[in-house]
């Protein structure tokens, strides 16, 4: 199963308001929290300790914040196209406005670099990017995710 196709249209949040890198790191471990029954707050901490080694930032407008977290929760994967872009400490100094969140579990070590290459395979075009950009639908941007992502085998499965 394609990494990509994990996220369905009610991981896509589209027009998300965040004024800054960390208010969006927030917002997004708030509905990570949610979802994974943990505490917003050390997701929060997990991702900003990511941060912290260097920014996520891939270029061309795009994020991937990214954290592994303790035990065995199910890989979460959330996309928010912001509002307006915000700073985001990019080598290329463009703020970001595509955003896709990985958290993924440490009793799986093994799927989390293939999932985040396959992420950044699926947000390597030009033409994605655009797409992604104009699309009008949570379902619009699975579609394209799918269409742009590769399979990736050694995913856990969720429960």
């Amino acid at each position: 199963m394609a990494i990509t196709e994990r996220i369905s249209a009610a991981d896509v949040r589209l027009d998300l308001g965040a004024g800054s890198k960390r208010a969006l790191l927030q917002t997004l471990a708030a509905e990570a929290a949610q979802r994974l029954g943990r505490p917003e707050q050390e997701i929060l901490e997990a991702l900003e300790d990511r941060e912290n080694l260097g920014s996520t930032a891939l270029g061309r407008g795009v994020a991937l914040p990214h954290a592994r977290l303790p035990g065995e929760s199910p890989p979460v994967m959330l996309f928010a196209r912001l509002k307006r872009p915000i700073d985001y400490e990019a080598k290329d100094d463009e703020p970001v406005d595509l955003v896709i969140l990985v958290l993924w579990p440490e009793a799986a070590p093994e799927g989390f670099l293939p999932a985040l290459s396959d992420t950044c395979r699926a947000l390597r075009e030009p033409a994605a990017l655009r797409q992604l950009r104009a699309a009008a639908t949570p379902e619009e941007v699975v579609a394209l995710l799918h269409r742009h992502g590769r399979s990736v085998d050694s995913m856990p499965e969720a429960d």
